[in-house]
């Protein structure tokens, strides 16, 4: 049998070096506690602190240096690597930051084209977030940087996550209620409505004077979340064409006296389409975005508004209720209104749900109702396929023909309970305030009015899904 001997150091220089490494750690835990560093939490350490370790890996070696003072080898590495930095910034700074990010107008811009994406409803995606980042990166001004080449922009999903975080943006789920009521409802409610009786005692508006206005967003694809299919089915597929984003707006307005004025239909376009006829009844813009801006607004005002019936003939001034986007609110829109003798009432932010007559009762049923004629044109077979294969998306005329449709099936009662139920259009005496807390009454409403659109078409032979 073979046996391998070693040399035993003597006690007394065994009991040296153990006293000397534990004289070390005392030392770097006392250094570590003078300078605020919790280990507890892999925390951060001041420039003074990395300096020292810096200096003891230079006597010795990094991993000395990381045993002597508890931090890991890696640590040590990196902090050698920056010393010129570490140097130059302050002995109790902790981070090293390197500045702001290169594309930081690119961001800029970037990030006002999702809040005004947001504001007119239209959903914001991971995805959507980096191809208009590409698309801007194209555009002349940020090719440089101060005379500089900027570096190749790619958009990845790493920078599109830090870009988020700079800007406080989060992926979020659609909520039941499509806006969170603020903490100061009841004085919010209660100011708007002192507003309206204000406006109405001093000008003694007629029925036919007052009046709501709304953009609604819509899009080309409108599939439901429901469908019959066979019990114990795992997988329910629900068949769509691929333009749920393709997106276009409604605009849609009404009088307290349930007349519904004609709907303005704005596309996703640079140019008016020609050769098109469109349905009368219906006003047909396009835009860049397919939303309404400012001009759009003052154009509204001028064409819809303004020739509404006995607007012209009895020059009284007029109630308007519109929500704060702020194509609503600029000076220009304020003034054009003044010129019509028209009272603008801004309804609070996040009240709509609540003091807006076509979101408590109207928007849904008429979505509701374009939907519908979407599924039966799906199941038509009118439906024409592209060059690859794919379901074609309705034509602009077809559409305009649902909106205009869908718009005329809405009846004239549900208008006026609708602006009752937001406490517009009340008796000056009080005696129709009930209308605004009944809720079971007000939805019970709604239903009944959605299922008498349904039975009039099914009367009219057009069947529905």
């Amino acid at each position: 049998m073979h046996f391998t001997w070693f040399h035993l150091p003597e006690k007394n220089l065994l009991d040296y070096r153990r006293y000397s490494r534990i004289s070390r750690k005392i030392y770097a835990l006392k250094f570590i506690q003078k300078h605020t560093v919790d280990l507890s939490t892999g925390a951060s350490y001041p420039a003074s602190f990395k300096l020292k370790v810096i200096q003891r890996a230079e006597e010795t070696n990094n991993c000395v240096a990381g045993r002597e003072f508890c931090v890991s080898e890696k640590l040590v590495r990196d902090w050698v690597k920056n010393k010129p930095s570490l140097q130059a910034m302050p002995k109790s700074k902790k981070a090293l930051r390197f500045g702001l990010s290169p594309f930081s107008g690119l961001e800029k811009d970037l990030n006002d084209w999702i809040v005004e994406c947001r504001q007119n409803g239209y959903i914001v995606t991971r995805s959507s977030i980096r191809l208009r980042a590409l698309q801007l990166a194209k555009e002349e001004k940020y090719l440089t940087i101060d005379g500089k080449p900027l570096l190749k922009f790619q958009a990845l999903a790493g920078w599109c996550t830090r870009f988020m975080n700079r800007y406080g943006l989060c992926l979020r789920q659609r909520t039941k209620i499509a806006q969170k009521l603020p903490k100061d409802l009841e004085e919010k409610v209660s100011s708007f409505h002192k507003f309206i009786i204000k406006q109405r005692q001093r000008h003694d508006f007629d029925l036919s004077n007052i009046g709501n206005m709304d953009e609604t967003p819509m899009t080309f694809d409108m599939p439901g979340n429901r469908t019959v299919a066979g019990i114990g089915e795992k997988t329910v597929l629900i068949k769509s064409m691929g333009h749920e984003k393709t997106h276009f707006t409604v605009v849609l307005s009404c009088l307290a006296d349930g007349t519904k004025l004609r709907p303005t239909i704005i596309f996703k376009r640079k140019s008016f389409p020609k050769n098109i006829k469109f349905p009368a009844g219906n006003t047909v813009r396009v835009h860049p975005k397919g939303w309404m801006n400012e001009a759009g607004t003052k154009l509204w005002l001028q064409d819809v508004w303004a020739r509404r019936s006995g607007a012209g003939q009895s020059k009284r001034p007029s109630l308007l209720v519109w929500d704060m986007f702020r194509a609503h609110t600029s000076e220009d829109i304020k003034d054009e209104a003044r010129k019509m003798a028209t009272m603008l009432a801004v309804i609070p932010g996040g009240l709509t749900s609540m003091l807006q007559p076509l979101d408590v009762c109207l928007n849904k049923p008429f979505k509701d109702r374009v939907r519908s004629m979407w599924q039966q044109w799906m199941c038509s077979g009118e439906v024409k396929l592209t060059k690859g294969g794919n379901l074609k998306k309705p034509d602009i005329d077809l559409v305009a023909k649902w909106v205009k449709e869908a718009w005329d099936s809405i009846p004239a009662e549900m208008i006026k309970k609708s602006f009752l139920k937001c406490g517009i259009s009340n008796a000056m005496d009080g005696s129709e305030d009930d209308a605004i807390y009944e809720d079971k009454e007000s939805a019970k409403c709604t239903r009944y009015y959605s299922k008498q659109i349904d039975t009039n078409h099914l009367s009219n032979g057009r069947h529905l899904l």
